[in-house]
């Protein structure tokens, strides 16, 4: 594997006010969208299949094979759905992109409801981002005053509206059935399936839900071919991605690769853990994926690999942290996320989350009882599998993977505060911080 980057999706972001339509079509912008409106429909879907391309927003299910699952049009609407809520801790790729180069997310919206038939497409954006809530409006309309978007979309008779929505800011709405409850204007919380989107989903209605990131992808797909895509990566996990660096290194950032980098060679672009500390354990996907150590700096970052390793790629969120960070304070602090964002509607993630939130700041003051290490295993247990999505899941992942690489020190909490065994004030002399 060679330490080439492949700037797709980021290859303008520092070109002069990137985000415009005027910058984005010096840059091939539309041209994918123009060839793909005169192609037939099932092309396109065949040719994202052969791509290889899979869903960027965490599960990895493939992209086309996605749209392929819609029953056969039946003289209703059927809808396309883009998720950027983008909300999961240590996760921050799609909103950059959205920033930087929009026009990406709507021309591959275009192409992408023109091939599963649909004429109606929402963005669903976190609503706290109101800078790129606001710039993914401009461009929108951008794309409709050009001919883009709209009525009769480039003189060929199709209809295309497309909708920016702000949501409320629940991380529970990041799972793609809460999310099309709050957009459908009730509260965001998981349904019961089946029925799947592709089914019964925006308004009863068959309908695709699909991350930032694997829209985006799509008109390079179209313009380059799946046989450019599929070039890059691995056998299993084809395709380009963005790894998203945070965290204890010298030059944390975007990094757009192909899939099945390791986790060394990325970090060495970042210039290494900060001011020459040793790397101690970090996450290939976000808080909700299991935490990895520095015995997998050359993991293979493909879902397969990292799978085998015991952890999940998801988004690709690299949080990287060193000799000075306490694990028990940092899971402590993702715990306390997911109590916080846990919607309530099962009982699983509803209790458990709660109780998991009293352990770990017993261990976290070195209050801890003999039995909580235990305790914190047999709870997520009851969690893990028996929540109505991933929530639960994702609360009990980062405690078990901390309990599994870092056991003893998780049992200091039964007489020794963390901050106490990892001062403060370490952490801010190297970040050239002050408590």
């Amino acid at each position: 594997m060679s330490t080439t980057l492949a700037p797709s999706l980021s290859d303008i972001w520092d070109a002069d006010r990137s985000w415009t339509l005027k910058t984005y079509s010096e840059h091939h912008g539309y041209e994918a969208w123009r060839r793909a409106i005169h192609t037939d429909p099932a092309k396109l879907i065949e040719t994202v299949k052969d791509s290889g391309l899979r869903g960027r927003g965490g599960a990895g299910f493939p992209t086309g094979l996605k749209w392929s699952f819609l029953p056969k049009p039946d003289g209703g609407p059927r809808y396309l759905v883009v998720n950027a809520d983008e909300s999961e801790p240590g996760t921050c790729k799609d909103m950059p992109l959205l920033l930087a180069n929009p026009h990406a997310l709507i021309e591959g919206i275009a192409i992408t409801s023109f091939a599963i038939g649909s004429n109606h497409a929402f963005i669903y954006v976190r609503g706290e981002v109101v800078h790129v809530y606001r710039r993914l409006l401009a461009a929108v309309n951008e794309a409709r005053e050009a001919g883009l978007l709209g009525e009769n979309v480039l003189g060929t008779g199709y209809h295309l509206e497309v909708t920016v929505h702000a949501g409320a800011g629940a991380y529970i709405c990041g799972e793609e059935t809460a999310l099309l409850d709050s957009l459908e204007g009730r509260r965001g919380q998981p349904r019961l399936k089946p029925p799947f989107p592709a089914v019964a989903g925006l308004y009863a209605r068959p309908t695709v839900v699909n991350n930032v990131e694997s829209i985006a992808s799509v008109p390079g797909i179209i313009r380059g071919g799946a046989d450019w895509f599929s070039s890059m990566g691995t056998e299993k996990s084809k395709g380009h991605g963005l790894f998203s660096l945070s965290g204890h290194v010298t030059r944390p950032g975007q990094y757009e690769a192909p899939l099945g980098i390791t986790f060394r060679e990325l970090l060495d672009m970042a210039g290494g853990v900060r001011d020459g500390r040793s790397l101690k354990f970090w996450t290939p996907g976000g808080s909700s994926t299991p935490i990895l150590t520095a015995e997998h700096l050359d993991l293979s970052l493909d879902y397969e690999s990292v799978g085998a390793a015991g952890s999940m790629l998801g988004t690709r969120a690299l949080q990287v942290f060193d000799e000075t960070t306490s694990v028990v304070r940092c899971v402590t602090r993702w715990t306390d996320f997911y109590a916080h964002e846990s919607c309530g509607k099962c009982t699983p993630c509803r209790e458990g989350t709660y109780w998991l939130k009293q352990i770990m700041h017993r261990l976290e003051a070195g209050q801890g009882t003999e039995s909580d290490v235990d305790l914190l295993l047999d709870v997520c247990s009851n969690i893990e599998g028996r929540s109505f999505c991933a929530l639960g899941d994702a609360a009990a992942q980062p405690i078990t993977s901390g309990i599994k690489h870092f056991r003893e020190e998780f049992e200091q909490g039964l007489h020794t505060p963390a901050w106490e065994l990892f001062p403060y004030e370490a952490n801010a002399a190297f970040s050239g911080a002050t408590r």
